[in-house]
């Protein structure tokens, strides 16, 4: 059984309760070890990933630009972030593998439910492996 470092505890800290849950429940099952990357982000932190692969090299990562189209990481009305990221971690390294991501959702698929969480590797437009989000109630 896996546990989260004291970094991604950090991180997990200004999520929804429901993403809190759901990560600490989905650590304890998951197949491989995982680190909590992105919890939330401000909206300048936002925008210079929507740079990413437009303005500045790199692959584009997201569609959000923070300011008009705001990230489920950024802040809600009720101050915490409704999205979080995760790396899995095979040998203590980071890897971003599909097969890896495909099978740590598939080990949390009952707690995406009991949650209301959705990953982003269901999206049907953007596929975004790393990534969970609370979708409310």
């Amino acid at each position: 059984m896996f546990k989260f470092s004291r970094n991604s505890e950090k991180k997990l800290q200004y999520l929804h309760p429901n993403l809190q849950n759901f990560f600490r429940e989905l650590i304890k099952i998951s197949p491989y070890d995982f680190s909590i990357t992105q919890g939330i982000r401000t909206a300048e932190e936002q925008n210079k990933l929507y740079q990413q692969g437009r303005t500045v090299p790199g692959k584009i990562v997201t569609n959000c630009d923070g300011y008009k189209l705001k990230s489920n990481h950024q802040t809600k009305s009720d101050g915490l972030g409704h999205a979080g990221d995760i790396a899995i971690l095979i040998n203590n390294k980071i890897t971003w593998e599909e097969k890896y991501y495909k099978e740590v959702a598939r080990a949390g698929r009952i707690l995406m439910k009991k949650y209301n969480v959705e990953w982003g590797g269901d999206w049907e437009k953007f596929k975004d492996l790393p990534h969970f989000e609370y979708i409310g109630e």
